[in-house]
């Protein structure tokens, strides 16, 4: 692994540490050169998952994508960036376990909603508005109503 610093060819690994269910590594390096510290990832590499849109369009799934709305949804509420995670892991963990090539966007919209709702309800309601397009307030209200 090159050093970031002074990139220097080769280090040693001083920690590893698996992550989101055993889906990454963590690693602490040193490198051999000039002693600095630094932390790589590694991850296993997944077989392409297709998300078929509502308008029937394919592209592939993007992890940053959802890790992005999961945490517009979260702003300025008390979710921390390792929940956050862990609502992105689960829900990629479940897509994946079921094996198939394709999923379409609203079940990963339901597996999203179903982790936020465990973790904050004002972040549920908010990716729910956007997910589901709530056109008033009546169906906000309605969406608050189920929640009790």
């Amino acid at each position: 692994m090159k050093c970031p610093y002074c990139q220097f060819h080769d280090s040693k690994v001083i920690d590893s540490r698996a992550k989101n269910n055993n889906r990454e590594i963590r690693r602490r390096r040193e490198c051999l050169k000039c002693g600095k510290r630094f932390t790589t990832r590694e991850q296993v590499e997944n077989s392409l998952l297709l998300v078929v849109k509502s308008n029937g369009r394919r592209e592939p799934f993007d992890r940053t994508k959802l890790k992005q709305g999961v945490i517009i949804a979260c702003a300025k509420r008390p979710v921390t960036s390792d929940a956050i995670e862990q609502i992105v892991a689960r829900t990629e963990g479940q897509l994946r376990e079921n094996g198939k090539d394709e999923i379409e966007a609203h079940k990963i919209g339901n597996l999203v909603m179903t982790h936020i709702k465990a973790v904050d309800e004002v972040a549920y309601v908010r990716f729910a508005s956007v997910y589901r397009k709530f056109r008033n307030k009546i169906e906000f209200i309605k969406e608050l109503n189920a929640l009790d």
